[in-house]
C-alpha cells in the first residue's frame, strides 16, 4: 500500500512557498520531494544541494535512517512534516550564507 500527499509549506514568515510531495509506502521509510520551484536555488559557488538523497530529483534527507530516527509508528504529520519546514529553512540559510547549518552526516 503507497500514499502520495502533495502540500505546500512556508519554513517562516519571510520564507518562499514550496511544494513538497510525500510519498509513504507502508512500511518503508517516507520519501519527501520538493516539487517547486524547481531546480532550487543554490548557495553561490556551490553545485549541488546540500542533504538529498538525489540533487536532481530534490529528494531530501531529513534524518539518518540507519539510526532509526524515523519508524513506521511515528506519525508523519508529527515528525516528518516539521522536518522538511526545518530542512527548508536550514535550505533558505544555506541559500544565503553557503554554509549549511542544519546538522547531519556528510
Amino acid at each position: 500500500m503507497q500514499f502520495t500527499w502533495k502540500t505546500t509549506l512556508c519554513p517562516s514568515e519571510l520564507s518562499s512557498s514550496y511544494e513538497i510531495k510525500i510519498v509513504y509506502r507502508f512500511g518503508k521509510n517516507p520519501d519527501v520531494f520538493v516539487v517547486s520551484p524547481r531546480p532550487l536555488a543554490l548557495a553561490e559557488g556551490k553545485s549541488r544541494l546540500p542533504h538529498v538523497y538525489d540533487h536532481d530529483k530534490q529528494w531530501l534527507c531529513l534524518y539518518h535512517k540507519p539510526s532509526r530516527e524515523w519508524t513506521p509508528n511515528m506519525m508523519i504529520a508529527d515528525t516528518i512534516v516539521p522536518w522538511i519546514s526545518e530542512w527548508l529553512l536550514h535550505y533558505e540559510y544555506w541559500v544565503v550564507t553557503g554554509i549549511w547549518h542544519g546538522g547531519g552526516i556528510h
